[in-house]
């Protein structure tokens, strides 16, 4: 099970996994609503390396991204939920409206987003690739999103 981290002590605790010479695995979202779409993704991920750190929007940029009425579970649960998979490791709330500063803490190894992003538009790749990481764009599961969710429960 993951551990829910914050932005202050994330260097520390990957110092020494770091230097135990883990493969760090980075990647961010909302994740307001999980769903399979997600758990997918995040598998996938962490199958790229030895440690999976995801951050996680805050309330406040959830709100400013998707919307008023998001998001709809508040960022301390949906950061302990992610944690809980089996697939995540860490998980960092970040309160800006892109996870760049929390990429310069974490220094991934690789750096990944869901086939929706194209490489040369994800936040923080040119930090990754200026230090020989790799950045990814992993396979979109069509369908799959947390928006539809919503709108079919409004039905």
């Amino acid at each position: 099970m993951g551990q829910v981290r914050n932005l202050d002590n994330i260097e520390t605790t990957l110092a020494p996994l770091r230097a135990a010479g883990k493969k760090i695995v980075f990647t961010n979202g909302c994740f307001d609503l999980l769903h399979v779409g997600h758990v997918r993704y995040l598998q996938e991920a962490q199958k790229l390396g030895d440690l999976l750190v995801v951050g996680v929007n805050s309330d406040a940029s959830v709100k400013r991204l998707k919307g008023p009425t998001r998001p709809v579970q508040i960022e301390a649960d949906r950061a302990e939920i992610l944690a809980a998979l089996s697939a995540v490791d860490f998980t960092v709330i970040f309160t800006e409206d892109t996870p760049e500063n929390l990429i310069h803490k974490v220094r991934p190894d690789i750096l990944v987003k869901g086939g929706d992003w194209k490489i040369d538009s994800i936040v923080g790749a040119p930090f990754v690739m200026s230090y020989g990481g790799q950045v990814m764009s992993l396979q979109f599961v069509d369908g799959k999103s947390t928006t539809k969710l919503i709108e079919k429960a409004q039905k």
